[in-house]
């Protein structure tokens, strides 16, 4: 059966947010799933962040994430290669990666490009959930996740705003957008 790969990533940012190259991942939340959504394996790591180690006051709030859990992390050098060899165990089954809107796309590529790493997942197909989600329903415009949820007769399960989270309720609209 083919998997599919959930992201979900957590980054610096303040009121107002700042532009994706002055972001930094502080949270990465994966779930592999089957097609109909059921996880099979889940990664979630903290990052210690280079350029801006100090939690904002606003990212705290929003993420519920603490300043110690950040200080005692590793930096994304450290943890994206204990990210890709826990992903080599499910890459023969993996159709593609998805991820909610195009954000966490975009922030891996600038982190991949900023530290020299590579990934595996440049080489998979990339599903914006969040625009599949609006053609499937016809929205005038994609909506966030919790909404979607909502639209789809679910309930948010576990924190907003934090990766595994976050990853995890994307994966339960995945099914409703990609029939297996």
């Amino acid at each position: 059966m083919p998997h599919w790969l959930v992201i979900d990533l957590e980054a610096t940012t303040e009121e107002g947010g700042w532009p994706v190259a002055e972001m930094e991942i502080i949270e990465i939340g994966a779930s592999v799933v089957n097609q109909t959504g059921r996880e099979v394996d889940h990664f979630e790591r903290f990052v210690r962040p280079a350029r801006r180690p100090q939690l904002t006051p606003f990212c705290r709030e929003l993420t519920h994430i603490q300043q110690s859990a950040i200080d005692a992390a590793l930096p994304l050098t450290t943890v994206w290669p204990q990210f890709e060899r826990w992903l080599s165990h499910h890459r023969a089954r993996l159709v593609g990666w998805t991820s909610w809107g195009d954000y966490d796309r975009q922030q891996l590529e600038v982190e991949w490009q900023h530290h020299q790493l590579s990934s595996e997942l440049s080489r998979l197909a990339h599903i914006n959930l969040k625009q599949r989600f609006a053609q499937a329903r016809q929205l005038s415009k994609p909506c966030g996740l919790n909404a979607a949820l909502q639209l789809a007769g679910m309930h948010f399960n576990g924190q907003q705003h934090r990766a595994l989270s976050d990853a995890r309720n994307t994966a339960r609209l995945l099914p409703l957008v990609i029939p297996g």
